[in-house]
């Protein structure tokens, strides 16, 4: 499948909490996990070479509803709801249209 639909997401942690933030994050991928559904076609967790607190996501999706509908669910939600905690502040996102591209992790 491709992604017709994509974004990151840029986190920035607690002082010290970024190893909290990506293991929560990376919970998006066990089964049931909204990044875990093969509508998902990217997702990528990442952190910062120079602040181990600052977190982004990138992520790849077949369609903006797919997206949209999976966000909407109870474990997506419930995630959700465990990394506002986690964070220093506001999350930055930018949106954006995928060309074309690999992922293999």
């Amino acid at each position: 499948m491709n992604a017709t639909y994509g974004f990151t997401a840029t986190m920035t942690a607690l002082p010290g909490r970024g190893d909290d933030l990506v293991a929560l994050l990376l919970t998006g991928l066990d089964a049931g996990g909204p990044a875990a559904s093969e509508h998902c076609v990217v997702y990528l967790v990442s952190r910062s070479a120079a602040d181990p607190d600052v977190v982004q996501v990138t992520e790849g999706w077949t369609t903006e509803d797919d997206h949209h509908r999976l966000f909407a669910g109870e474990t997506a939600q419930a995630m959700v709801a465990r990394i506002a905690p986690l964070l220093a502040g506001e999350s930055t996102y930018t949106d954006l249209t995928p060309v074309n591209g690999k992922a293999t992790f």
